[in-house]
């Protein structure tokens, strides 16, 4: 059991560099979009890990606020621009998750060439959506380089294998299918010397790849989605959410959904397979820290994970989403068997009553 410290963790995800330029973003309510307690405590600790990172030494460290998109992962303002041109460090823990946007602009700084002179210049980001100060004590507070060991761990097979089969707790079984892109770690380091993409969440320990999205994928099946206490289905067909069910007592949580994806057919995309290792992370309903507990998949924009739905696939840049489901032990919904496939038609278990097998 590890209990938090600001400046060492700081230490141990960032390892500040004296030249370093942080920024920390968050965002602020507004008439369509309601303040309320956690956020507010929120912005104070977006303060006071500002404050925290000033004390380490590096060159200059700023607070940055802007309106709240109202949508997860939608574009960010343009004015934030000539900030993040200036940093080398952006946390942003905001109540939208502005992973997806910020992961734009990693990108673009990635593509610098990196001689000595512009090494100073790269950028890490680490995005915190809905990131509470309790967190502090349960997946902050992990031991990250066992996070690391299995994150890295779950990475390799998502990246060896061909096909993932899972079984719900409701009965319900889709295949996703691995091939066509490739696997990450989220694995909670963000030092100049990162390996791999330079963004990360926080809490951070997962791995995640994002399904073949071509016409011919065999991404298929049936998923179970728990809203307001009911349950629905997705049908999958070629990785695309085709159709929305449930029961007549589902009926209400049904046309949410159908509204929800007629509003935009990039909406359907399924766009991520993720797989949790944060043994400190509890279930309370937080998508931030409930993803880092189990599995969980998300639809709808994929290209800042490696996929191929971008914002340009979206018809009107308000419909722009990445949302996870999860279904890890203490969710609604759990997972009561996961297996891999290979190449070859091997099978190989990895979760049986929403427990990892061997990891």
């Amino acid at each position: 059991m590890h209990d938090f410290d600001l400046s060492q963790f700081l230490t141990d995800v960032f390892q500040p560099q004296a030249q370093d330029r942080v920024l920390v973003l968050h965002d602020m309510p507004t008439p369509t979009v309601p303040d309320h307690p956690d956020w507010k405590d929120r912005r104070d600790m977006a303060a006071d890990w500002e404050k925290g990172f000033a004390a380490l030494g590096v060159a200059r460290t700023e607070m940055a606020s802007f309106p709240a998109t109202g949508a997860n992962n939608g574009d960010l303002p343009t004015d934030l621009a000539p900030l993040i041109a200036e940093a080398t460090v952006v946390v942003a823990m905001t109540e939208f998750s502005a992973t997806a946007p910020l992961s734009t602009y990693a990108a673009a700084r990635a593509k610098c060439k990196e001689t000595a002179g512009e090494e100073s210049r790269k950028l890490r980001i680490a995005s915190m959506p809905r990131v509470l100060r309790r967190m502090e004590k349960s997946a902050l507070a992990a031991d990250y380089r066992d996070v690391a060991r299995k994150a890295h761990l779950l990475k390799n097979l998502l990246q060896a294998n061909e096909l993932a089969t899972i079984r719900f707790s409701t009965g319900h079984t889709v295949r996703f299918d691995l091939q066509g892109n490739t696997a990450e770690a989220d694995d909670g380091y963000l030092g100049p010397d990162k390996e791999g993409f330079p963004l990360i969440n926080l809490p951070s320990g997962e791995a995640f790849v994002v399904p073949n999205e071509s016409a011919e994928s065999r991404t298929q099946g049936q998923i179970p989605v728990s809203r307001n206490g009911e349950t629905v289905v997705f049908e999958i067909v070629n990785n695309q959410i085709t159709e929305v069910s449930g029961e007549e007592s589902a009926a209400a949580e049904v046309a949410w959904f159908q509204d929800h994806f007629a509003v935009d057919a990039a909406r359907r995309n399924v766009a991520e397979l993720g797989l949790g290792c944060n043994e400190r992370a509890v279930i309370t309903g937080n998508v931030l820290e409930d993803e880092k507990a189990g599995l969980h998949w998300a639809y709808g924009r994929s290209e800042h994970l490696g996929g191929g739905v971008s914002p340009d696939a979206f018809s009107d840049p308000s419909h722009v989403i990445h949302q996870d489901i999860v279904y890890a032990k203490g969710c609604p919904i759990e997972i009561a068997e996961f297996t891999f496939e290979n190449v070859a038609g091997e099978r190989s278990l990895l979760i049986r009553d929403g427990e990892y097998v061997g990891l």
